[in-house]
């Protein structure tokens, strides 16, 4: 039973797998699921916080060997034959040092960024990974997800700026998110602003315009 629709979404992109870790995983409610849902036959709950990993442990601990908890700063003390990774609930750039410090990456990863997506998905190419799903969708907030896999793959601008689902037209969070935020470049524009500042935020409206009607 995942607590939050966020927690819920975030699961149902996860692949089946081996071994599952979940990097920065606080309660451990996401681990716990894989195994009880049969996605994954071990999993690795890890946290760079002693007390939220004892949260974990606690709620890992029927699992036996099934389930490992680990004191862990991002990937460094992930096992490395680990073929499924999580990382949420992190800033892109964050996720991004992680990664560059990890010791080794992952065969699939998934990452919910909460902010700077765009320099993630640059990042996530540069190591090779292939974009299987990168869609926006809303728990309150709005978030960007992100399922990726090792292989050969390509984006657009657009794609790297948006997401490459969030431009078939058919994400309603994804429009909402787009509406809202041409909203408060509006109200900025109706401000005292200087030439260089307007021309910029402008630039920014008009980007998420021609989105929006496609």
């Amino acid at each position: 039973m995942l607590p939050s629709e966020r927690l819920k979404i975030i699961f149902s992109v996860l692949p089946k797998c081996r071994k599952f870790a979940d990097v920065g995983c606080d309660h451990g409610y996401v681990a716990k699921e894989m195994l009880l849902s049969g996605k994954a036959e071990k999993v690795v709950a890890s946290d760079i916080s002693e007390p939220s990993l004892n949260k974990a442990r606690l709620i890992l601990s029927e699992f036996g060997k099934s389930a490992e908890c680990v004191l862990s700063d991002g990937l460094k003390q992930i096992p490395p034959d680990t073929d499924l990774v999580l990382i949420a609930g992190m800033g892109g750039e964050e996720i991004i040092s992680i990664l560059l410090s990890a010791p080794f990456l992952p065969e699939k990863l998934v990452v919910q960024p909460m902010k700077n997506a765009d320099k993630l998905r640059k990042t996530l190419l540069s190591f090779g990974y292939a974009f299987k799903k990168d869609f926006m969708f809303k728990d309150v907030k709005f978030y960007d997800l992100i399922y990726a896999e090792k292989g050969a793959d390509d984006l657009t601008e657009n794609e790297i700026l948006f997401g490459r689902d969030n431009l078939n037209g058919n994400n309603k969070a994804f429009k909402e998110y787009l509406g809202k935020e041409i909203e408060k470049y509006e109200a900025i524009l109706s401000g005292e602003l200087n030439d260089a500042v307007r021309a910029e935020i402008e630039k920014k409206k008009r980007k998420l315009t021609e989105v929006y009607v496609k």
